[in-house]
């Protein structure tokens, strides 16, 4: 298999799922016109959503670029040993990259800085397909960083970004309410059930079922949650806008606000390595200011 193969390979994926999730959405959007429950102001919603990737698209497309190239200069310099590309090595990429990908999913919850773009994804009070891309502008960034270790284990840059491509491309179809519960894939895969779990505010759906592809994860490590009743989606402090530009930039404002207040470096750093939400001597939650 050639690096060629793997790309048109990852590209096929990402056609795939983008057809099922367009399916889904147009069905998504004709039944809420049917039954008066989408109305004027979720179907802007659907387009504030489907405009993040203005912003998202114009910095991604550098950011990764320059990834992509670091990745190899690093593979060429400093690792000793590569992988082969086989479709072995394809399989045990994404398993590694959706390994990756909790730990990243899960570090933007936790850690403010990472939240300020994380928080753009959780900012819809509607659960559509539209959601699946509404990304924050560096999030891509973050991205980055976080798999990068996987080239000193080996893993050729071909593969990696094989695996980044695949874990967010499958994670389309998975954000809506059309779909209902689906029995022993849930107790496996990141599915609609479970990962509308992941977007509710509710006190007993906060940060769980972070998984990309896999929900084996979050049952390893003590994340995961099954959906009961149906989530009350969006972040949990006030934030209903169908602006774009505030959508675009919706942590930032609070973020820098809290930076210029505080009274001292801890609180500092704290506003930026600390949870979302924290303040001085009060308990916090990961969709808090």
């Amino acid at each position: 298999m050639t690096a060629e193969q793997v790309a048109q390979l990852g590209t096929h994926f990402d056609d795939a799922f983008f057809i099922i999730g367009g399916a889904i959405l147009l069905i998504e959007i004709v039944k809420g016109l049917f039954s008066k429950s989408f109305r004027w102001r979720g179907l802007a919603d659907v387009f504030t959503s489907i405009s993040t990737q203005i912003p998202s698209i114009l910095i991604e497309v550098f950011v990764l670029s320059f990834a992509y190239v670091g990745y190899v200069m690093i593979a060429d310099t400093l690792v000793t040993w590569t992988l082969p590309i086989t479709v072995w090595t394809l399989l045990l990429a994404l398993l590694a990259c959706d390994f990756v990908y909790y730990w990243e999913h899960r570090v933007s919850h936790q850690v403010r800085l990472f939240w300020t773009q994380h928080a753009v994804h959780h900012s819809s009070r509607y659960m559509n397909v539209s959601v699946a891309v509404r990304f924050g502008p560096l999030e891509g960034v973050v991205s980055a960083i976080f798999h990068l270790p996987l080239v000193f284990l080996g893993f050729p840059p071909e593969l990696i970004f094989f695996g980044i491509l695949v874990v967010l491309a499958y994670q389309t179809w998975i954000h809506t309410e059309l779909i209902g519960k689906l029995g022993v894939l849930d107790r496996v895969l990141n599915t609609p059930a479970n990962h509308r779990v992941h977007h509710g505010y509710d006190d007993k759906y906060l940060d769980k079922n972070y998984g990309g592809v896999l929900i084996i994860w979050d049952r390893l490590f003590g994340t995961y949650q099954a959906e009961e009743e149906r989530p009350r989606y969006g972040l949990k402090r006030d934030f209903d806008s169908i602006n774009p530009l505030v959508v675009w930039f919706s942590e930032l404002p609070l973020f820098f606000r809290d930076l210029w207040r505080a009274r001292s470096w801890r609180e500092r750093w704290m506003h930026v390595f600390g949870p979302p939400g924290w303040a001085e001597g009060k308990p916090t939650d990961a969709r808090k200011d």
